[in-house]
């Protein structure tokens, strides 16, 4: 293998300033909050709450602009039969960052959290809150580990260096500055990462246009040249899928190619014949219009800020920010699709032709582009992935750090004890993440999965903790079982799981592998179950909630068998400040209609809510918000 030394060059020299930043962050604000009374743990998770409109504004488009991001949008557009109508992954971004700012933002922030698993373990429990911890783990590690792997594929095309070695030097690099300076290195990485991401693509374009290779885009656009037009449109029987993916709140962009095959639909019992035949995820993480709000790596810039409505302010920054990074990833899709490889290096072959559509902007990078371009070019894949890895790995320690090991196992543990924690799972996930992406084949199977589960679970429990009043432990249960069940039920071909359910308009279609010719069948689900799944999620909670109250309030239910705590005992010391005591007629019951504010001392729920951070908004707690009204 011959290893270009120019472009090992210029990746050790971006490496370098990035551990730079990240180490220099650190230093400089390692003092940070002490003096306000914060604690040091309080400072890795949210940067002192603090974090400046510039850095702010940069890390919060950078957590959603990352490798999947930049290479997936091109890989869309050049893709035949997709093309622009398929990439929802720019508006998409935009409208959840509009979305969690205009509805999520306040409350979160104003209540001083400091994880997005708070308000569960507030309302619903301790134990509750470790059930919901597990499908927000396993998404955060999984999408680790799939931008990891995508950044060795990356870097093997343009600078052919060891896949294996690239993975674990650029994962060592993202634990290291993470570990040492927390959030803080995080953020102010994230500035010189989004700026590489910027310079090095409207770099490369230019040069990649003036190929005597490529055709006029604007030609290619609408007429067939080389291949379908990339604007790309949405077939009639496509649309609830289309808004099924829309809708998701991390999709995986898995698509079926189809190859003018024939495909038999077993539940009608006739064929049919697809221009187009769709599967293989893509890395790219969608948090489109709803799914991109229930994550760690959103709240933890939201619960950074130094006020609610800056939070806010920051969510449409980087909305706005989402929209004009992805420019360059649609120009170079765009151009992958008006060129004629075989007036190219690359070969005779299109990449789509390859199974290789995945690395279309590395392609174009390295075949249209002077070398010493191409190198720019790497350089912002590199940082777009980085940008991603090491947010996820901090989001992952912080939940496991505060929700897990402080609030349900080890509620007298010290600060010191809380950082000593942190460290050691920043080092433990961000290793885990980096073993799957070099060992297991199905990691971008496993982060798709995960990533519905966030979408049909813990968005649904979100909304009702945030915006619906009385909802309960045991209504919680039933969404998170209802949401699994219907998820899993409908089959995932990725991992080759079958369904158990089959929902409306579902059909059997087969893939054939361009390679080895290898044949694959698989249930393709045209219903929009997931987001369907997620609603019926949702409406479990508030359904199971108001009966078990009322079951348990009427005396129709024994109150012993309220074994969560959930109604009767709802004065427990998890959720003290949820309930009251009030006088009846002599009688002692609970309302949940008297608000009362946060009381500071010893018991589990003052660790909820830092007043000194309050702002805009004096609720302590969900149920506070909705009274206000």
């Amino acid at each position: 293998m011959t290893i270009h030394v120019e472009g090992l060059v210029a990746i050790v020299l971006f490496y370098v300033l990035i551990l730079f930043v990240g180490i220099w962050a650190a230093w400089k604000n390692k003092n940070s909050g002490v003096g306000d009374g914060l604690d040091r743990s309080e400072n890795i998770m949210v940067g002192g709450r603090d974090i400046g409109f510039f850095v702010g504004g940069f890390t919060m488009t950078a957590t959603w602009v990352g490798g999947g991001y930049i290479n997936g949008t091109a890989e869309y557009v050049y893709l035949p039969g997709f093309g622009l109508a398929w990439a929802q992954a720019p508006f998409g971004y935009a409208l959840s960052l509009v979305l969690g700012g205009l509805f999520f933002a306040k409350p979160m922030r104003s209540r001083g959290y400091v994880t997005m698993l708070d308000p569960f373990q507030q309302l619903y429990g301790k134990r509750m809150g470790g059930l919901l911890f597990i499908p927000a783990l396993m998404g955060e590690i999984f999408w680790s580990a799939a931008i990891l792997s995508a950044l060795g594929a990356t870097l093997s095309v343009i600078v052919d260096i060891n896949i294996n070695m690239s993975v674990v030097i650029s994962a060592l690099i993202a634990i290291f500055y993470t570990l040492v300076g927390g959030l803080y290195s995080v953020a102010y990485t994230d500035v010189v990462q989004l700026f590489c991401i910027f310079l090095g693509l409207w770099i490369s374009v230019p040069f990649a246009l003036s190929n005597p290779a490529v055709s006029d885009i604007g030609v290619t656009a609408k007429k067939t040249i080389y291949q379908s037009p990339w604007l790309g449109k949405i077939e009639p029987e496509d649309n609830w899928l289309w808004a099924d993916n829309f809708f998701l709140l991390v999709s995986h962009n898995f698509y079926l190619k189809f190859h003018r095959e024939t495909v038999y639909n077993s539940k009608v019992n006739c064929r049919h014949t697809f221009t187009e035949v769709k599967m293989k995820a893509s890395c790219l993480r969608d948090p489109f219009m709803l799914g991109g709000i229930p994550w760690q790596v959103y709240f933890q810039r939201v619960l950074s800020a130094s006020s609610a409505t800056y939070a806010q302010v920051l969510s449409f920054l980087a909305a706005f920010g989402c929209l004009v990074m992805a420019v360059p990833s649609v120009l170079i899709g765009a151009i992958g699709a008006s060129t004629d490889w075989n007036q190219t290096t690359y070969g005779s072959l299109p990449p789509k032709d390859k199974d290789e559509s995945d690395m279309i902007l590395p392609i174009v990078l390295q075949h249209l582009c002077p070398p010493y371009i191409s190198f720019f070019g790497l350089g912002a894949v590199s940082a777009a992935v980085m940008s991603s890895a090491d947010s996820s790995i901090l989001s992952a320690s912080s939940m496991f750090a505060r929700n897990i090991y402080q609030l349900a196992f080890r509620q007298s543990a010290s600060d010191r004890e809380i950082v000593w924690v942190m460290r050691l799972t920043i080092f433990v996930f961000g290793a885990l993440a980096t073993a799957m992406a070099l060992l297991t084949g199905s990691v971008y199977g496993l982060w798709y999965l995960s990533s519905d589960l966030v979408y049909v679970i813990i968005f649904p429990q979100l909304l009702s903790v945030l915006f619906v009043k009385g909802t309960n432990t045991y209504g919680s249960v039933a969404g998170y079982i209802f949401g699994l069940l219907l998820r899993i039920g409908g089959g995932e071909p990725y991992l080759k799981l079958p369904p158990f359910i089959y929902y409306p308009g579902w059909v059997t279609q087969e893939k054939v592998h361009h390679l080895t010719g290898d044949v694959e069948h698989f249930v393709q689900q045209r219903f929009p179950f997931k987001s369907v799944s997620m609603a019926a999620s949702f409406l479990a909670n508030v359904f199971f909630s108001y009966l078990t109250k009322y079951l348990f309030e009427s005396g129709m239910l024994s109150h012993k068998y309220d074994f969560l705590d959930a109604v009767v005992s709802k004065h427990s010391k998890e959720i003290m400040d949820k309930a009251t005591l009030v006088s009846n007629h002599d009688n002692i019951i609970l309302s949940e209609m008297a608000p009362v504010r946060q009381v500071l001392g010893a018991s589990l729920a003052g660790t909820f809510t830092n007043t000194e951070v309050l702002s805009d908004d004096g609720a302590s707690s969900p149920e506070a918000f909705h009274n206000e009204d």
